[in-house]
């Protein structure tokens, strides 16, 4: 039957349909029934413009989300007026759901219509959701690092945009590592164990990595082509330096090891003449291998302007770059640069300075008329580019000085040819006073072991150099992690103070020793040993804060045990209070020690028949001093050792009976280097004076015939020890090391001469600062695989080390070093001589786990043992291993 009212309402959904994408109002039967009736087409049009009440709302087809929040997010609600043709209600709440990216279709239909009210029901069909994906074509670690980067989240509606977003993701990934044609295909499959679910993965061809072939600069006239690339820094950074041409790269990769074998095989001969011997092509193309990053790029070519800059080149600017692939599938890039006119510094003038005078500022700015141009230099001077290190600039003369709200601007007044002249306006603000010191992270370590560190007091005037001492006091602590010392200060202009807050985060600091070693004369020992760096002995009754023992308050407990079976035993206990009185930086040290070294050698080789025994302990107690300035800490103590010798034929002078040795120490060092695990800049240098008293002298005996027994029964000497080391940052995070050793020995009395304990014994690797089971101190020398100096009374000894870090985390902090030494040692002053040294060199690691401590590993070549070789020049006899665990080599 015929029924203008239901064609109507069809013609409407049309309508609508057109206006709002894919919705839909239809008329459900039911309403058709009750409706149906031959109407005139005035009444049809009547009935369609007819205004209605909305009756009730439904929601239909969900399966996960809040069917009221949808009804809220449409808009609609009951009592609100439509029409069922071309109501923009409708169409608006149609699409307020299209905006969430839920739903995959979406219809509103009538379900039925009472009088003046009308029901409606929203039907959706809900986007299916991610249960899981994976990478396919790529390594394991590379899909574990996407997993994190890829922004896909599990339960999350998957979306055409979400997808796309992921691809942009995992493409920017590897164009970071250099891959710059990656290809990206997603396939999508219903998860069957889940409901409206899919599962995605993304099949990735990373492609070859794209390479730049070859640099072609233009336009530079005063600057090499050599000196500007030097400049690109992710170029410098990604390379392998390439001797290959760059369409042979992928040969000479595949072919390394090989290559590398025929290169040591060439004797001496020269390395570029045994690659020009391989290939005649041979050239030197130092980017060849070098990975494209776009990103870089950019800030690669802002580099080379910065560095025309530097020359003076004000205007300098890159014109055109023009980057594009060759045949054999890399990148080719060509940089036309324009110089412009070179300038010079004009007259500065100061404006606005009250604090500090014109001459002050100006000698400290350290810029003259006349100068070549740098504004990178100009900026540094004026305090506006801050090292973390602090320096000799203006802004921080102003700041170590208080003024925080100090600013300077450097302004052209005019330019005269090729000269610029400058106004340099300082606003110096007010100075500011701290307010409000904060700490937070601190789990373990108790606040006031930190707030005991810190140079920054409320109260007292800012200063930027508090700051940066105060942040190298708290990572010299040991406590936390060096890499993540927060200080965030927060100036409050209204009345001239600043809060200062830092954050911290804890690192274990304890330390379970397994060390193991070789040498010193007691040949394979092992150790066994604990350092609870953190440790509370006014906590130790509380079980509440053991973990495992009383931790938080900065003390030191050091237990060590030593052995290699009957042979060798040692025991060692410390401790240690930094803050002695809580008050002053007074620490406090004890120490006890029990050693029993035996010679064995008889045929049983019986332990009893030839040792030593010694049992001793120590106090001291550390200060630090104010003068030449605050780095100096003053120690003072006192230490007694008993010998027990029998039939030990190690020591010079005497081998059996009982020996007292009760000395004082004296030790003045500076120490202030900015991290203890891997210093960038500082120095360390102590001078110990260690002395017994002149028992000769007090007693007034002959020992002119004396026996040695006699003579050693109370030993005496003096004897002195300096060290010095520096540490400067050579370029980003490698490390130049310079370190040098010294110590001498005297005697009191002629007829007794030099004590045979306390001497040094040097070369090989040694048990560094274990000298209390051999009575000397053993001086390690890196290439030299046993001692060549036993009973030495005066050495010297010199170290360089190149170091570069593999990682600094906290959990593992690891470097490799390449190394010099020169070192010897002599039994007498008279045969000293400075320059007749022994020479080393080598490679090595060291790897620090905070639950093991320190562990390295050293190759080194001792060039001197050449003579010692009997001229056999074998690598294998000149060169060896130094393998340790738990601490440095003296």
């Amino acid at each position: 039957m015929y029924n203008p009212l239901r064609l109507s309402l069809l013609f409407s959904c049309i309508l609508l349909t057109a206006t709002t994408g894919r919705a839909q109002l239809s008329m459900q039967s039911d309403t058709t029934t009750r409706l149906g009736m031959r109407r005139s087409a005035s009444d049809n049009t009547a009935a369609l413009n007819k205004q209605y009440e909305i009756g009730g709302i439904t929601v239909s087809g969900t399966k996960y989300l809040d069917e009221d929040l949808l009804i809220a997010v449409t808009g609609l609600s009951i009592g609100s007026k439509i029409r069922l043709q071309n109501d923009e209600s409708i169409a608006k709440a149609i699409q307020n759901l299209w905006k969430q990216e839920l739903f995959s279709d979406i219809s509103v239909s009538v379900t039925k219509t009472i009088g003046t009210r009308v029901f409606l029901d929203i039907k959706v069909e809900e986007r299916p959701r991610l249960s899981r994906y994976n990478f396919k074509g790529i390594k394991k670690g590379e899909a574990t690092e996407l997993k994190d980067k890829a922004g896909l989240v599990k339960g999350r509606v998957v979306t055409e945009a979400i997808k796309k977003e992921s691809v942009v993701r995992i493409k920017k990934y590897f164009s970071e590592k250099g891959y710059g044609n990656v290809e990206v295909n997603i396939r999508e499959r219903i998860d069957t164990l889940t409901v409206n679910a899919v599962i995605l993965t993304f099949d990735i061809d990373k492609g070859y990595k794209t390479r730049i072939n070859q640099v072609n600069i233009s336009g530079n006239e005063n600057a090499s082509d050599l000196k500007l690339k030097r400049t690109l820094r992710s170029a410098k950074e990604m390379a392998r330096i390439s001797l290959y041409p760059a369409d042979r790269v992928s040969v000479y990769e595949k072919n390394e090891r090989s290559f590398n074998k025929y290169i040591s095989s060439g004797g001496f001969l020269s390395l570029s003449k045994t690659l020009e011997a391989l290939d005649p092509y041979f050239r030197y193309n130092f980017f060849s291998s070098s990975k494209f990053n776009m990103n870089k790029y950019e800030e690669d070519k802002m580099s080379l302007v910065e560095y025309y800059n530097s020359l003076g080149y004000r205007d300098a600017s890159i014109e055109r770059d023009t980057i594009y692939k060759v045949d054999n599938g890399n990148i080719n890039i060509d940089l036309q640069v324009r110089e412009g006119r070179k300038y010079y510094f004009g007259n500065m003038e100061w404006k606005g300075n009250t604090k500090y005078s014109n001459e002050v500022l100006t000698k400290l700015l350290g810029i003259k008329k006349g100068d070549v141009y740098n504004q990178q230099l100009l900026d540094t001077r004026l305090g506006k580019q801050m090292s973390p290190e602090g320096g000799e600039d203006v802004g921080s003369l102003y700041m170590d000085d208080g003024y925080l709200f100090f600013n300077v601007d450097a302004i052209e007044t005019s330019i005269v040819g090729d000269t610029i002249n400058y106004e340099l306006r300082i606003t110096e603000g007010p100075q500011a006073t701290i307010r409000n010191v904060t700490i937070e992270g601190n789990d373990r370590t108790n606040e006031h072991v930190i707030r005991r560190e810190l140079r920054t007091l409320p109260g007292n005037k800012f200063s930027r150099a508090d700051l940066i001492r105060t942040q190298r006091e708290i990572a010299n602590l040991g406590f936390f992690d060096q890499e993540k010392i927060g200080i965030q200060p927060k100036p409050n202009q209204e009345d001239g103070t600043v809060d200062i807050a830092y954050s911290l985060v804890e690192r274990s600091s304890d330390q379970l020793q397994l060390s193991a070693g070789f040498g010193g004369g007691v040949n394979f020992y092992g150790n066994v040993g604990v350092v609870f760096s953190n440790f509370s002995l006014r906590n130790i009754w509380k079980p509440k804060t053991w973990d495992p023992l009383p931790m938080g308050d900065g003390q030191r407990l050091s237990l060590n045990y030593q052995s290699n079976g009957r042979f060798f035993n040692s025991l060692n206990f410390s401790f240690t209070e930094p803050w002695l009185g809580g008050k002053k930086p007074n620490a406090l040290t004890t120490n006890l020690l029990y050693s029993r070294f035996a010679q064995p050698t008889g045929p049983d080789r019986n332990p009893n028949e030839s040792y030593m025994r010694v049992l001793g302990g120590g106090v001291s107690l550390s200060k630090r001093v104010k003068w030449p300035d605050d780095n100096f800490v003053f120690t003072y103590g006192i230490n007694y050792q008993n010998f027990k010798l029998k039939n030990y034929t190690l020591l010079e002078g005497v081998s059996d009976g009982y020996s007292n040795n009760l000395f004082f120490r004296l030790v003045l060092a500076r120490f202030s280097v900015d991290k203890p695990l891997y210093p960038t800049s500082g120095s360390n240098f102590s001078f110990t004076f260690q002395f017994t008293p002149p028992y000769s002298s007090i007693s007034g005996t002959d020992y002119t015939n004396a026996t040695s027994s006699e003579k050693y029964k109370w030993v005496e000497y003096h004897k002195y020890r300096f060290t010095a080391e520096w540490y400067h940052k050579v370029v980003g995070n490698m490390v130049f090391k310079l370190a040098t050793k010294y110590g001498f020995m005297g005697y009191y009395n002629n007829s007794i001469g030099y004590s045979p304990f306390e001497r040094f014994q040097l070369g090989g690797d040694g048990l560094s600062g274990r000298n209390f089971f051999v009575g000397k101190d053993i001086i390690a020398h890196r290439g030299f695989r046993e001692p060549y100096e036993n009973n030495a009374v005066i050495f010297n000894k010199y170290t360089a080390e190149l170091r570069y870090p593999f990682s600094l985390s906290p959990t593992s902090t690891i470097y490799g070093l390449a190394f010099v030494e020169a070192a010897n040692a002599w039994n007498d002053f008279k045969d000293y001589n400075p320059f007749k040294l022994n020479r080393s060199a080598g490679l090595g690691v060291r790897i620090f786990l905070p639950m093991f401590g320190l562990l390295g590993l050293d190759y080194g070549v001792g060039f001197d043992r050449f003579s010692r070789a009997n001229g056999n020049t074998r690598l294998s006899d000149i060169a060896n291993f130094t393998f340790m665990l738990g601490f440095e080599p003296d």
